[in-house]
């Protein structure tokens, strides 16, 4: 046999097959299969790991564990003591501002810690009301450290961004994912969710704040969630529910979709007891209708 035709037929392979065909899977024609994977995917891996409700935090990703912000306060003076030359004014109210703001961190921890372990003491199984973050730092980081301190298992639904953003490292590993479309990401915050709980944040958590409240304003959402916002004094400020209500752009009722909490104890209390009515329905098996 020629040398030249064995060779052609030691690297002819024929044709590819389409689904591992990576350029065109990541090409603008396939988008719909990238769209129907990141449905698709998440929902054979929770249904695998045995999750049938979720408790979502929202909160910024800009808010430090107590410990990181004042170690970077004390950085700040040392600076000061050492050069002579102290560091700009901005960069002290930032810091000390960064500071005030870490409690939030640490009673996310906390309040996490306290529903997973209530959750595993209701012997239902240890995925059966599971803490679900957005899977990077700040607030998310907090509910998934509670959530592993405790013991049990958190999700973590990251998202990949031109700045990346990492997954905490307190993610249940086999409950870790990356999505690339926001509004799959959140599908997957709502499709499970038995409670929203929204610390203080930015412009992201607003976002998602706002699409929790219209789905249950508009009753699309077939599983009745508790959105609670943390943090009272913050979120009266930020929002003027109120004068919403007397600009007639809401109803008085709509205030009835959200509580407020300023404790983890408090929080806690509040979503043990409306929790304890909702879960006998799993949110998971209830798809938009």
């Amino acid at each position: 046999m020629p040398h030249h035709r064995k060779n052609r037929r030691a690297t002819d392979r024929g044709p590819q097959l389409a689904y591992h065909n990576t350029k065109f899977l990541e090409s603008a024609d396939a988008r719909s299969i990238r769209i129907l994977a990141e449905y698709l995917e998440p929902q054979v891996r929770l249904r695998r790991q045995g999750v049938l409700n979720t408790v979502v935090f929202f909160g910024s990703a800009r808010i430090l564990a107590p410990d990181a912000a004042k170690r970077s306060l004390r950085e700040l003076e040392r600076k000061r003591k050492r050069n002579g030359d102290p560091p700009p004014l901005e960069e002290f109210v930032a810091a000390r501002r960064a500071v005030a703001m870490s409690r939030y961190y640490e009673e996310a921890r906390e309040l996490a810690r306290l529903l997973t372990g209530w959750s595993l003491s209701l012997k239902n199984g240890p995925n059966f009301l599971v803490v679900c973050s957005g899977g990077g730092p700040g607030i998310m980081e907090a509910a998934n450290r509670g959530a592993a301190e405790a013991g049990g298992k958190s999700i973590g639904l990251n998202i990949h961004l031109a700045k990346e953003q990492l997954p905490n490292p307190y993610i249940t590993p086999g409950l870790s994912f990356m999505f690339k479309y926001f509004f799959m990401r959140k599908l997957w915050f709502a499709q499970p969710a038995k409670a929203l709980i929204v610390f203080p944040g930015g412009f992201g958590t607003m976002d998602e704040l706002w699409e929790f409240l219209t789905l249950m304003q508009t009753g699309k959402m077939t599983n009745r969630v508790t959105i609670m916002l943390y943090g009272e004094k913050f979120w009266k400020r930020v929002i003027n529910f109120d004068l919403m209500v007397r600009s007639g752009t809401i109803e008085r009722d709509d205030l009835k979709l959200m509580s407020f909490a300023n404790t983890p104890d408090q929080a806690f209390q509040i979503l043990k007891e409306r929790l304890s009515l909702e879960l006998p329905r799993p949110a998971i098996r209830q798809p938009f209708p």
